[in-house]
């Protein structure tokens, strides 16, 4: 296996962290800051936020490098603003310093998508983004729940700390294992922004930032809905976000595996389909105690899917805007985190329980499918 790509996982395990564990630990930071869990979850749609501003924002003004040097640079933007997380005093700065360290996520993975493309043998490209994302679910796997132990039992701070750690120690695999490539001629500003002139472009974006939001209406509140809703003690959150993360991470191979197999737009239509049947299962069942463990791996592994069908889709569509395309796919999914934070919240705050948010994820991932279907009939059949 090509080392630049094992680089790029290491990226993909620090930003999955400082991601996903937010969600384990999010009723901790609401008691350390003395505020709401909806409230709380704000933070999620500030980290949101930041990705949606940073990934077109620094892939455009980067774009004349060569991607080793503004991988380089992400990660240590990373380090930075993480860091500054882990130790901001007042709920101002905690703020602040969160909704920039969603600056490097999007641009990052944009890059990554398209460098992990080229590194991989043809025919293989999905299944070398998947890897690349294989660090995100091993963050899922591993760091996340040890994150939220951590942050649960000692403080969140403590966790956030490690997680910028994290972002030094990729800055060094990339160093040492990423190989040297050429900044693409044609990738100034205005090629890139080209594709964005195109109504492809603008359905690629609505059908990841609306279908992804049905797994971030869901993860948003994994904590509650596990401890309030199954009735699972506080302390067994880690091991519920553990299979969570063992979900996401044959999720993501086999949504690798399958875009490579049946074409990415098909891989799309699947994944959205069955995110919307597990979430309905959730509604219904996770009120039965011992179903938050089966669940917590199904949902995981099925949403999880998604990630390497849409990117791939992104780049074959983009052609020579390719990275900002991929970029820009970031940006969606986590537009997506925001809009299933937030529409999964509005139910919490009606006083109805906390498995009511995943009946907000059912509509969000159906019409994911169906903007892909339509994606599908539309553009797909021309080629």
């Amino acid at each position: 296996m090509n080392k630049g790509i094992i680089a790029l996982a290491f990226g993909g395990l620090a930003i999955g962290m400082t991601e996903f564990t937010m969600m384990g630990i999010l009723p901790d930071i609401a008691k350390d800051l003395h505020i709401e869990i909806p409230t709380a979850a704000h933070l999620i749609a500030l980290y949101a936020l930041g990705v949606v501003v940073g990934a077109p924002t620094l892939v455009l003004f980067t774009g004349k490098y060569p991607p080793k040097k503004v991988l380089l640079f992400l990660m240590l933007l990373f380090f930075i603003f993480n860091g500054l997380f882990s130790i901001a005093p007042g709920q101002f700065l905690i703020s602040l310093s969160r909704f920039m360290a969603g600056l490097p996520h999007g641009a990052f993975f944009g890059v990554g998508s398209v460098v992990a493309a080229k590194l991989a043998p043809k025919g293989k490209e999905a299944q070398a983004i998947s890897i690349m994302f294989t660090g995100m679910t091993i963050a899922n796997l591993a760091g996340v729940p040890l994150g939220t132990y951590l942050g649960h039992h000692y403080s969140w701070r403590l966790t956030y700390g490690i997680i910028s750690i994290l972002g030094l120690v990729t800055f060094a695999a990339i160093y040492a294992w990423m190989p040297k490539i050429e900044a693409s001629k044609g990738n100034n500003i205005f090629n890139q922004l080209s594709f964005f002139n195109k109504k492809i472009a603008w359905l690629l974006m609505a059908i990841i930032a609306i279908g992804t939001g049905g797994l971030f209406a869901w993860i948003s509140y994994i904590a509650p809905l596990a401890t309030k809703v199954s009735g699972v003690p506080a302390d067994r959150v880690p091991l519920i976000m553990i299979l969570i993360g063992v979900g996401m991470f044959f999720g993501n191979l086999i949504g690798g595996k399958l875009a490579d197999s049946i074409s990415p737009t098909k891989a799309a239509i699947a994944s959205f389909s069955a995110m919307a049947l597990c979430l309905v299962m959730v509604y219904f069942v996770s009120p039965l105690g011992w179903t938050a463990y089966p669940l917590a791996f199904i949902t995981g592994l099925v949403s999880f899917t998604i990630g390497s069908p849409t990117q791939l889709m992104l780049i074959r569509a983009s052609k020579d805007s390719a990275t900002l395309a991929a970029a820009g796919g970031q940006a969606a999914f986590n537009l997506g985190n925001t809009l299933g934070a937030f529409l999964g919240g509005i139910p919490i705050t009606m006083g109805l329980a906390y498995n009511t948010p995943s009946l907000v994820g059912v509509g969000m991932a159906s019409i994911g499918a169906l903007l892909t279907l339509l994606y599908l009939k539309v553009y797909d059949n021309k080629r």
